[in-house]
């Protein structure tokens, strides 16, 4: 599809069925130090993690295919801006999300256990937004939070406890009720 040794341009957020950014890795297969570029566009914002959808804008893919020395290389950098409610505190936040990623193309695998090593469909073809997409979604954070000492909200009254202590009065676990009585009932000395 793409062996042109030029950077291959493709946008799957203009195509309404679910296609592929396959390309062929015929040109470099036997010429050692050649590589082909790639750069598209993934649209990701349709995937749901924990109720809501952060990845709203287009991940951006670059990357290229090497020979290196009769083996050829992948490697990828999917990029975007993830839209984010903190797991913690409940505020919306913006965070940069990079991904970055390798691996081999080969015609068979040696070893059947090597993940490193990805097949080539019909000996010459690679499918690279799928590489891209398992390569993005297996980075994704199964927590947000705006900032690792997010302090979330009290749960009895949610106030937000980054901005400060909320005036809630400590609730005494009934299991120490018996306790507690004891405590009232002893004389000042």
């Amino acid at each position: 599809m793409f062996d042109k040794k030029s950077l291959a341009y493709y946008n799957n957020t203009r195509v309404i069925a679910r296609c592929t950014m396959q390309f062929s890795v015929r040109s470099i297969l036997n010429t050692p130090g050649a590589q082909l570029p790639f750069a598209f566009s993934m649209d990701l914002s349709g995937l749901d993690f924990g109720g809501s959808r952060p990845i709203a804008d287009p991940v951006a893919v670059t990357g290229s295919v090497r020979n290196r020395l009769d083996v050829l290389e992948l490697s990828l950098q999917a990029k975007t801006t993830l839209h984010c409610v903190c797991d913690r505190c409940a505020k919306p936040f913006l965070r940069e999300k990079e991904v970055s990623w390798r691996c081999f193309l080969a015609t068979e695998k040696q070893n059947e256990d090597n993940d490193d090593i990805v097949l080539l469909e019909d000996g010459e073809f690679v499918d690279v937004e799928d590489l891209a997409r398992t390569a993005f979604l297996l980075e994704m954070d199964t927590k947000m939070l705006c900032s690792q000492d997010c302090k979330g909200l009290c749960p009895r009254c949610g106030a937000d406890l980054n901005l400060g202590p909320c005036f809630c009065k400590k609730e005494l676990d009934p299991r120490m009720a018996i306790l507690a009585t004891l405590l009232e009932n002893e004389p000042n000395e």
